[in-house]
């Protein structure tokens, strides 16, 4: 689609950066027309905390500042193509920024100003992107909802009615609603990859210690969520620089993270339409991804069937995991606050109270015996194939598909396990639904093949052709 086709809201962070180049565009220009769009969709949707219209015209003032002298920001030792500088940008509410407090989107929060950015803020802000505001999340970003004791209801743009997923919810709403091109979330358990795939954006769930985070614990990342390949790919230049804070950090590694071409004749592909336990996949689900596995099949990819991998005891053992480390944390908290957290959240971790330290260690363990499960059933292939969901975006109100405490992980059995076995994993639409709801595809690769897994996503971009026109009225 060419950049004249576009409303200015809707163009990528590569044809703004294109049009600052040349003198045809402005970061003022951009950075008024994405606020614009903000004011018309934000009172419904709900996606962002903390927006500051002014001193994100302010960054764009000294952006465009930057672009008359010819001297955009871009970090030493990167390739100039890759700078941001003057891209509007939001951040999921749990990446500390500057000055900012942070409720974890749960109403039992005590709100103190964030002393620091932590390290996806601090790239981005060295790389002159403009920071419209923070992005809305669930109670402690422990559901796939954007439900929250502490923000305002978060609906998904494609179908008010419905939810976008969480915990990244208002970053995927955000993205797909036209809030500019970047945005970041955090997954540990597919907190990108659901809201993405039931926002039809794509993001990208990088190998645990590609991006440095803070605080960083089992599983937990951060990543780019964007309406194109390219633009996550651009992202990854600035947020993969290493960060000493993060003890899991990978040391710097040269990459060109803008070559996207990928011959697919010969990958062999492994397919997963089954994932051994939780919410079988729909039939629509099932359609797309076969739809999406044929594409790659006419393109020369050998397609394979793959095997469950998971046993319901490894799901059983992390959920007992998760409940105690957040009933600790709710445990802490006075009556009164405690009162605060969403309903379901307490059931929840209500759960663990009481639990032996047989349980607990067993139930650790079962993080150790899902990676290497999940490892092993990749090992035979360059990339697996699967859908990010068992089922498209449910309704609006609830905290999770089933709506149930007892039975909490059951919608996210594909994208688990791939938190645990620190595996590269992408979200990236396949098709829509009979209801017009969009259908995400996950891409799985190897560990540290983050470039590869962008590679095949960019080859599957392509494939795909014209999608629908996003839902930005």
């Amino acid at each position: 689609m060419s950049i004249a086709s576009q409303p200015l809201q809707l163009w990528s962070a590569s044809e703004l950066i294109a049009a600052y180049a040349s003198k045809q565009l402005s970061p003022v220009e951009a950075t008024r027309a994405v606020l614009a769009q903000i004011e018309r969709r934000e009172p419904v949707l709900h996606a962002l905390y903390a927006l500051d219209a002014e001193a994100a015209l302010a960054q764009a003032r000294a952006s465009e500042a930057r672009w008359l002298r010819g001297e955009p920001l871009c970090p030493p030792g990167l390739d100039p193509a890759c700078t941001l500088d003057g891209v509007p940008l939001t951040l999921k509410e749990n990446i500390a920024t500057r000055g900012t407090p942070m409720p974890l989107g749960c109403a039992a929060t005590l709100l103190s100003p964030a002393r620091a950015d932590a390290p996806p803020a601090a790239r981005l802000r060295e790389a002159g992107t403009v920071l419209l505001a923070k992005t809305t999340m669930p109670d402690y970003g422990m559901l796939s909802s954007g439900l929250s004791s502490f923000h305002a209801l978060c609906r998904n743009p494609w179908d008010l009615s419905k939810n976008p997923g969480g915990s990244s919810a208002g970053a995927a709403a955000a993205a797909a609603a036209g809030y500019g091109p970047l945005h970041v979330g955090t997954d540990i358990g597919g907190s990108l990859r659901l809201p993405a795939g039931w926002c039809g954006i794509f993001t990208l769930k990088p190998s645990l210690g590609r991006i440095p985070i803070q605080p960083a614990y089992a599983g937990r990342v951060a990543g780019p969520m964007t309406r194109t390949v390219a633009d996550a790919a651009r992202m990854m230049a600035h947020l993969s620089r290493p960060d000493w804070r993060d003890a899991s950090s990978l040391p710097a590694q040269a990459q060109d993270w803008l070559a996207l071409r990928r011959e697919l004749k010969g990958l062999r592909l492994g397919l997963v339409l089954d994932a051994g336990w939780g919410t079988p996949a729909s039939a629509e689900m099932r359609a797309a991804v076969v739809a999406a596995a044929s594409l790659f099949e006419q393109a020369g990819a050998q397609v394979e069937p793959m095997a469950p991998f998971c046993r319901r005891a490894m799901i059983d053992g992390l959920d007992k995991f998760w409940r105690m480390r957040s009933w600790l944390d709710y445990r802490a908290l006075p009556p009164e606050r405690q009162a605060l957290v969403l309903p379901y959240i307490r059931a929840w971790v209500e759960g663990a109270a009481g639990m032996a330290a047989d349980d607990l260690f067993q139930g650790y363990s079962q993080m150790q015996a899902l990676r290497e499960a999940a490892v092993a059933a990749c090992q035979p292939f360059d990339y697996v194939l699967s859908p990010v969901s068992p089922e498209t975006a449910f309704a609006a109100e609830q905290a999770s598909p089933l709506n149930d405490p007892a039975r909490p992980f059951e919608h996210i059995a594909f994208t688990l396990p791939y938190n645990m076995s620190e595996q590269p994993a992408a979200s990236i639409n396949c098709g829509y639904s009979a209801a017009g709801l969009p259908i995400g595809l996950q891409i799985i690769g190897r560990r540290f093949d983050d470039l590869g897994v962008l590679q095949v996503c960019a080859e599957f971009e392509r494939l795909r052709g014209p999608q629908r026109p996003w839902p930005t009225l």
